[in-house]
């Protein structure tokens, strides 16, 4: 039986760089990569493709031209969206194959009206520090997937 893949999705990134690395990390881990338009920056990007080096054909990529058309698609129980605003830690879900997990823009992250729609649904990655406000966005999506892939396959990963 084929186990469906995690998803991220990056809603508006800013930074080609981070977009190529998550990228790489998508292809890495057999995730797919959401891309929610408008982006910051163009597909062809040279700093976009160094990000992702000679991964690129390894990395199924979904692109869609808003929220709300990513949306339309999906099933509402398996998205998760990450957030500086909220104070519920990420490894408190219970994670499955197919889930989504939601990330936004580098300097703003997922907006407000998104955030009170799917309130329940948002997750924080805790820190200790309270003068850092927030992660890097590839670091980010590195520790939320891996959690979700050490919960589907164990101390494997």
């Amino acid at each position: 039986m084929l186990i469906p893949p995690f998803n991220i999705v990056l809603v508006e990134p800013e930074i080609p760089q981070n977009t190529g690395s998550i990228a790489r990390l998508c292809g890495a881990t057999d995730s797919v990569l959401h891309l929610v338009h408008p982006l910051g920056f163009s597909t062809e990007d040279r700093y976009l493709k160094r990000a992702g080096l000679d991964y690129w054909p390894f990395v199924t990529i979904r692109h869609w031209d808003s929220f709300d058309a990513y949306l339309a698609a999906q099933d509402e129980a398996q998205l998760y969206l990450l957030s500086t605003k909220t104070r519920r830690p990420y490894h408190s879900v219970r994670f499955q194959p197919g889930d989504h997990l939601i990330f936004g823009r580098e300097t703003k992250g997922l907006p407000e009206e998104i955030l009170a729609l799917y309130q329940d649904r948002c997750y924080t990655i805790p820190m200790s520090n309270p003068n850092i406000r927030s992660l890097n966005l590839a670091m980010a999506a590195g520790i939320v997937l891996y959690e979700a892939l050490r919960q589907r396959d164990g101390s494997a990963v």
